[in-house]
């Protein structure tokens, strides 16, 4: 690392107060290349998070979240609330107060070698994104796909991130060896919206092509159309063009969701309502009141309306992980035996997956480090 010469041995003596708890704790690093955003770098303990899930086929399911926040600053990300373990705010703080796990890889490597490790299908993005700005600095990512790979551990990338096409060789060459299944997360096709309500991501147009490239690489790419949003990207004209322009770009296939807004981040997400689309307030009250999801009305129109449209641009349904929130892992298949009992996955090529089990509600899903 090239910032302002500090060694990665010593600690920031001005960090936050909330990040004592993190005695793990490297340094902070503030550079011009990344005005306004703070990275707290931290030598992580664990890499592998094990999620509970909602027991019978799929108990829990494993991730890795190599950053902590996320600057893509997504106004509903539904990981906000993690960052008031470190007394960090899941407003701004959120979008510019971001945990480093620099030693990830080196992490997992290990890990992965122990004799228990089963080669479970492993998730990437289900939490903050790992190909968001500060990966182009720090690249973390090569070294995890490489200990995946190696290990014959499949694994899954769902992200916003353009970057991830500095990487496609090697998950190309990562594919021959395990199952991978990529997902690229673009909700919004109205370009002033996007960088309203996703002011950190790149643009929708950039995240299609690298859904392209990603095909050119002879790879599957789902696009995650997550989340719809009401009375603002719920039209007809708005989902045909967005599934046109998926299809073109070569999606093979397509997940939607309706907007939900957890405790907190409804607050947020509201205060951006009122300031860009004060006519809505009111039936967005109407619709979430206390709870965090769409009403069930709500959620039987919009397929109605979607599905038509998936099959008429010649685009399938794709299927979330049922515990990670992430694209399915095409391995799934491979973890049962004729008996219907569960066994140590080898390395296999992916088959088709069955339907998938009922989805675990996301609030279940958060993972810390």
């Amino acid at each position: 690392m090239r910032w302002s010469g500090q060694e990665i041995t010593v600690e920031q003596s001005d960090a936050l107060p909330g990040l004592a708890k993190l005695n793990n704790l490297v340094r902070s690093v503030r550079t011009p290349e990344f005005a306004g955003v703070t990275f707290h770098e931290v030598l992580a303990k664990s890499a592998l998070n094990k999620v509970p899930g909602g027991g019978g086929a799929l108990p829990f399911g494993w991730t890795i979240n190599p950053y902590r926040g996320c600057s893509h600053a997504c106004l509903y990300c539904f990981a906000r609330p993690t960052h008031r373990y470190l007394e960090l705010n899941m407003g701004t703080d959120f979008d510019r107060e971001i945990i480093v796990k620099v030693n990830v890889a080196e992490v997992l490597r290990r890990e992965l070698a122990r004799a228990s490790w089963a080669r479970h299908p492993v998730a990437l993005g289900t939490n903050t994104d790992p190909y968001q700005r500060a990966e182009g600095r720090y690249r973390l990512m090569p070294g995890i796909i490489e200990a995946l790979a190696d290990s014959g551990t499949p694994f899954s990338i769902l992200t916003k991130g353009t970057l991830l096409r500095r990487d496609l060789d090697l998950i190309a060459d990562a594919a021959t060896r395990v199952p991978v299944d990529l997902a690229m997360s673009i909700a919004v096709y109205d370009d002033e919206l996007q960088k309203s309500v996703e002011p950190g991501t790149p643009s929708t147009k950039a995240r299609l092509e690298t859904v392209r490239a990603v095909r050119e690489h002879g790879l599957d790419c789902s696009v995650f159309m997550m989340p719809i949003l009401p009375y603002l990207t719920d039209s007809r004209a708005h989902l045909d063009a967005a599934l046109s322009a998926a299809a073109d770009a070569g999606a093979t296939s397509v997940l939607y969701t309706a907007l939900h807004l957890r405790p907190g981040v409804k607050e947020w997400f509201m205060m951006w309502l009122e300031r860009e689309h004060p006519e809505l307030v009111e039936k967005y009250r109407a619709m979430y009141g206390s709870k965090a999801y769409a009403p069930v009305e709500y959620r039987k129109w919009l397929a109605a309306r979607i599905k038509p449209l998936i099959a008429a641009h010649g685009l399938r349904r794709g299927e979330e992980d049922p515990v990670t929130g992430g694209v399915r892992s095409a391995a799934l298949n491979a973890m049962r035996n004729e008996n219907g009992d569960r066994v140590r996955f080898e390395a296999t090529a992916a088959v088709s997956a069955p339907d998938a089990p009922k989805p675990v509600a996301r609030e279940e899903r958060l993972t810390l480090f």
